[in-house]
């Protein structure tokens, strides 16, 4: 079998289920924060900061942020490797994008937990 560093996963079925793992994850984190702006008229600060200040809130975004890299990165991975031929500018891109969703994911984790 032939492996490839820049896949996440170990085979197209692993892949396949971290991408729909991920996608089940960010819908449900979706759902609530629609929810909750939904079912809190007036939205104020002090809200706000009650819901991220509890631990579970904190931990759910958290999985959010982690769905949201492996999500980006097994997509953006599958979109690359069909439309970019060039292996050098391919690997140049994913490098890129990689390490934005590492950024992003760093930022988030800086911003929520307040480290």
């Amino acid at each position: 079998m032939v492996t490839n560093a820049a896949s996440l996963g170990r085979s197209g079925v692993h892949d396949f289920i971290l991408i729909r793992a991920s996608a089940v994850i960010l819908t449900c984190y979706t759902i609530f924060m629609v929810g909750f702006i939904a079912c809190s008229a007036p939205l104020t600060y002090e809200i706000w900061h009650g819901l991220f200040s509890t631990l579970p809130m904190k931990v759910f975004t958290l999985l959010a942020l982690v769905a949201v890299l492996i999500h980006s990165w097994i997509g953006i991975w599958q979109v690359l490797t069909d439309y970019v031929k060039n292996v050098s500018v391919r690997g140049l891109l994913q490098f890129v994008f990689v390490v934005a969703a590492f950024c992003y994911l760093a930022a988030g984790i800086i911003i929520v937990w307040g480290v």
